[in-house]
């Protein structure tokens, strides 16, 4: 269940990069707006991964994969308001859909450790 509410949540998470994105390119910002979109969009992408990987390890690189993603991310979005690109709506918005993803993120990979570790 973990994996379907992450999987939606950072879906969520990229699709508001994209427009964001779309926002800063029209203002010429094009170095960070190209940044944050990657980072955002891995994220997404390797949850997705995930839930095909060969293996437990596989699966455990593939969130740890998102989770550093999501710390950029997260980075991102704190340089863009601090800079003043975004407001701080919006900012806090975006900033607690990455808490929330990184709490998950960081639950699934502690879980799928245990397991692997009791199968032993």
């Amino acid at each position: 269940m973990k994996e379907d509410k992450l999987g939606e949540l950072s879906m969520e998470l990229s699709v508001a990069v994209l427009k964001l994105t779309k926002e800063l390119r029209s203002k010429h910002k094009t170095v960070i707006s190209n940044q944050i979109a990657r980072s955002a969009t891995s994220i997404c992408a390797n949850i997705a991964e995930s839930k095909y990987a060969h293996s437990r390890a596989d699966f455990i690189a593939k969130l740890e994969i998102a989770l550093k993603e999501t710390n950029e991310t997260s980075k991102w979005i704190e340089m863009l308001w601090r800079s003043e690109y975004i407001d701080e709506t919006r900012y806090k918005a975006l900033d607690k859909n990455c808490s929330t993803i990184r709490f998950l993120l960081v639950r699934s990979i502690q879980t799928a450790k245990q397991n692997a570790n009791e199968r032993r």
